[in-house]
């Protein structure tokens, strides 16, 4: 194996980079891969890399190209590099505080992640584009540099690898094969035989020189907060060489398996397609949403068979089926996408097993995880809603809607989970043990919100769908009966009189009088036991103890076991998860709710501050934490300090979906004063 090449820190930085470097980017292959980062180039996250593919067809990611350590120099008359500049910036273990790159670092976003890099012995500009897998074209990561001085440069570029789960961190280990396989330009690398090939086409003056190195001893200081493994260390199988005169630029594209025969052509395509997108984006009368539905793409991915799915977020999360029918109307139908929202649809029928969906969703039925009691609940809502939006007809009746039945019969007879329909018409879930509702959270002491019993979105969801399916049979069949059974059931059970709002769940007679969000879902759906006046009230009562800048608390800040602060380790974050932590998506049902609580004269008039607060809420969260997206959870207490993934489906579906109804709300009102 080659000697190890020495990668240590040349003279004094000139300056560091600005304040809010720790703002992340993100782009998507189309397949679940990705790129992410920080604006400052420093990887604080073990999830952070230039690309993160699904190298085969499981849920797995791996981290193929982490990161890349660039040096600059003036190029002499004699070929030779007159000196270099060091612009990497990374955490070293033991180190207090990041290594700082020895050059000015200015970020843009637009049309493409990019970075200018000013240093004593040169200046230029790294671009980077994902390639988005479709028609059989693989997907790729593609590099741009351009030389953004008058004189020539030699740029010196070490591909740093991972080549390890996206979810783990690796050690260096000294077998790994460090030879390169050349042909032309191309270079490939396979540093064991359980990896694929990954491939460095070069369009530019160009060499390559084998040098195997490992980095070691990276720190993400990120991942040290959350209580996870924070060191690791980045093999690279060499040194690729760019000599770029004045105005000149390479592109190298990275690719597994094969090499990609025209990196440039590549990279000027997903430019300009890149350059189209943020040009709607400019152009468009309301830049927030717009930004916000260029985001909406990033979630849709194809995976076996070419099946459409929609990833709950990223960094790290996979195709969570809860989250993906709470999104998925947001996501197509608010974008007037309906064609998606069938694809979608219609792709999970497959998996739907006794009146239940995948949580999470594997590669088959058999590799799935069935362990949400409600995902297939949002799934039916998520077809009311495609019917509402004007769905194709055939498709309700002939797959989607049968569905639903097979949902509501399997639920009568009793299914996993603890589903069962008992003799009241209300729809018992999950046990002591199991939290099966999307407040899931557990700890070393179990759940650490008890849903188990009669949970009040759960009865809301079931109560629409009955509802839905009357509907369906004209109101004659046995589902009429069903429904009105189930609403006087709901009433009796839930509507807290004296309080004015419905109780969070029923468990053993008695009823939970915690203020939470999830009763907003009655109070929102057009499909609902509840009258005007009681929706009114489960408004109010969420207005004066929930409603933040930035979405909805889980719990009131009254509450004894209210938490203010989501963060620590994974143990102190699964106990304040659902326990007053703010979640941006609850803001679609709440809005829904308050429109549905004002009768069609005053809709109008309440859509106006609720749009305001949506705005303010866009105009401050998508430059905050993650760029074009809005951060999965904020703490209770101001100032509400962002948590979780950078990008979450939900998110972005239900504050669309909010953002659309009270639009359409404004706009009716002025139709009629017209």
């Amino acid at each position: 194996m080659p000697k190890a090449r020495s990668h240590a820190s040349p003279a004094t930085p000139l300056r560091s980079v600005d304040a809010d470097a720790s703002t992340e980017w993100l782009l998507t292959d189309g397949r679940g891969g990705y790129a992410c980062g920080t604006v400052g180039a420093l990887a604080t996250r073990r999830y952070h890399g230039l690309w993160i593919a699904r190298c085969d067809a499981s849920a797995r990611r791996s981290m193929v190209v982490a990161d890349l350590d660039e040096r600059v120099g003036a190029l002499g008359s004699v070929g030779q590099a007159d000196g270099m500049s060091h612009v990497m910036r990374a955490h070293w273990r033991g180190a207090d505080a990041p290594s700082l790159p020895y050059a000015e670092v200015r970020f843009s976003r637009r049309p493409l992640p990019s970075w200018r890099f000013d240093a004593e012995h040169g200046s230029f500009e790294r671009e980077v584009a994902l390639r988005r897998e479709v028609d059989g074209v693989a997907a790729a990561l593609l590099v741009r540099w351009r030389n953004l001085g008058d004189a020539p440069i030699r740029l010196e570029v070490r591909p740093l690898l991972g080549w390890c789960d996206a979810d783990h961190l690796i050690t260096a280990d000294e077998s790994w094969d460090g030879a390169v396989q050349a042909q032309g330009a191309s270079w490939g690398v396979r540093p064991t035989d359980a990896l694929p090939t990954l491939w460095m086409t070069a369009d530019g003056v160009a060499a390559f020189t084998e040098a195997s190195t490992w980095y070691r001893g990276v720190h993400f200081e990120v991942d040290r907060l959350r209580g996870y493994d924070h060191c690791g260390d980045r093999w690279s199988p060499g040194v690729l060489e760019l000599d770029l005169g004045p105005g000149q630029d390479a592109v190298v594209a990275f690719a597994l398996g094969a090499p990609e025969p025209a990196p440039r052509e590549a990279f000027a395509a997903e430019r300009a397609r890149s350059e189209a997108l943020s040009a709607t984006v400019a152009e468009d009368a309301r830049p927030l949403v717009a930004r916000l539905e260029l985001g909406a793409e990033d979630f849709f991915y194809r995976g076996v068979g070419e099946r459409l799915g929609v990833l709950a977020g990223f960094p790290w999360f996979g195709e969570w089926g809860r989250d993906v029918f709470l999104a998925l109307p947001g996501l197509t139908l608010a974008r007037g996408r309906l064609d998606l929202a069938e694809e979608v649809l219609c792709g999970c029928l497959p998996f739907l097993k006794d009146g239940l969906l995948p949580n999470i969703y594997g590669r088959s039925v058999a590799d799935s995880d069935y362990g949400s009691c409600d995902a297939a609940l949002w799934f039916a809502l998520a077809v009311m809603r495609y019917r509402d939006a004007g769905g194709d007809r055939r498709l309700l009746a002939e797959r989607l809607v049968p569905a639903l039945r097979s949902i509501a019969a399997a639920y009568e007879r009793g299914t996993a989970l603890g589903l069962e329909v008992g003799p009241d018409g209300l729809l018992r879930a999950g046990r002591a043990d199991l939290n099966a509702t999307w407040m899931d959270a557990q700890t070393e002491s179990g759940p650490v919100t008890p849903r188990q019993g009669l949970p009040v979105e759960i009865q809301a969801l079931y109560y629409a769908l009955l509802a839905f399916l009357a509907e369906q049979d004209g109101g004659s069949g046995a589902f009429e009966a069903q429904r009105d059974r189930c609403g006087e059931a709901f009433l009796a059970a839930f509507w807290l009189e004296q309080d004015g709002y419905l109780a969070d769940r029923v468990h053993d007679g008695r009823p939970d009088r915690s203020v939470r969000p999830n009763r907003l879902v009655s109070a929102a759906l057009p499909w609902s036991p509840l009258s005007r006046e009681q929706r009114a009230g489960v408004v109010e009562k969420a207005a004066a103890s929930l409603v933040t800048p930035c979405g909805l608390r889980t719990l009131a800040p009254d509450d004894p076991s209210y938490v203010a602060v989501y963060g620590g380790d994974v143990e102190a974050r699964d106990g304040a998860y659902h326990q007053g932590t703010v979640w941006p998506w609850l803001a679609g049902f709440y809005v829904e709710a308050a429109l549905q609580a004002a009768d069609a004269a005053r809709r109008s008039a309440v859509a106006e501050p609720l749009l305001s607060w949506l705005d303010a809420l866009l105009a401050t969260e998508l430059d905050r934490a993650g760029l074009d997206h809005v951060s999965e959870v904020f703490d209770g207490d101001p100032p509400h300090r962002p948590g979780g993934t950078i990008a979450q489906a939900w998110n972005t579906g239900e504050l669309l979906r909010a953002h659309a109804l009270c639009r359409a709300a404004t706009a009716s009102g002025e139709q009629a004063e017209a």
